[in-house]
């Protein structure tokens, strides 16, 4: 079964839907039920896992065969695009674990994600074509913003499973681990982040949306406001006291 957990300020949600963590349904209410929870009570980072051999084969092709229209389609694509949307704004930072295969919708969340960590031996793929679709939750174009609109087309065009070490070199994966330890890695990274300066870290995606909107010179129309609300932190004022009497490195933040 799909579920949040939280660890004090870190977040947890795992996929678990035995055998293939296919894409239905349920899970995605249970999905948009989690990130609801995020969106109502903010953890400081968030850690997406999964349970099982892989982390995904994809999603059920039963709900495609269910649309009789492309007006039926198109409700049902834009219920699938509403969660890696509302994945994406969420204000602290977002890792996804991929150990094994990740496959369309859960390959579509993880790039929708902050960070994307990756098992040396997981594979990747957008594998649509096989039914004669596109991909429908933002995976094309947020794999564009990464790795480029070539490598997107390559990726889509051909549905071939690609490797974590291929991906990292295309900026897509952030971080390959070893297959050993990797769920224990991810999440003391993740845990990591979240004892951070996390309002810091939620200025840094504000400014980096601008950035994917228009470039330096929107962001630079609107970092110096972001960076000045900080100031209204706690954890800022704690940390320069912190170094001014202590030297770097030992603030500790609250997330307030």
């Amino acid at each position: 079964m799909t579920r949040l957990e939280r660890d004090g300020g870190l977040a947890v949600l795992t996929i678990d839907e035995p055998p293939l963590n296919l894409y239905t349904k349920p899970l995605q209410d249970a999905l948009l039920d989690a990130i609801g929870s995020l969106e109502e009570t903010p953890a400081r980072a968030l850690l997406i896992r999964a349970e099982g051999r892989v982390v995904s084969g994809g999603v059920d092709v039963a709900l495609f065969d269910a649309q009789s229209s492309p007006a039926e389609a198109k409700v049902l694509f834009d219920e699938l695009l509403t969660v890696p949307d509302r994945l994406a704004a969420l204000p602290f930072p977002t890792v996804f674990a991929a150990h094994g295969l990740c496959l369309t919708w859960a390959f579509e969340v993880a790039i929708a994600c902050d960070l994307l960590l990756a098992a040396s031996r997981a594979k990747f793929g957008l594998v649509e074509k096989v039914v004669g679709l596109t991909p429908t939750m933002g995976g094309t174009q947020r794999l564009a913003a990464r790795a480029g609109v070539a490598r997107a087309k390559e990726f889509v065009f051909t549905g071939e499973p690609f490797d974590a070490a291929t991906l990292e070199r295309w900026n897509v994966v952030n971080r390959v681990l070893p297959d050993e330890g990797f769920d224990d890695a991810a999440r003391e990274f993740t845990r990591q982040l979240a004892e951070g300066p996390t309002q810091a870290h939620a200025a840094t995606k504000q400014i980096l949306a601008h950035f994917e909107h228009g470039g330096v010179p929107e962001a630079n129309a609107h970092v110096t406001e972001i960076a000045a609300d900080l100031y209204n932190t706690e954890d800022l004022r704690g940390a320069v006291k912190s170094f001014l009497a202590e030297g770097p490195g030992k603030a500790r933040f609250s997330g307030r």
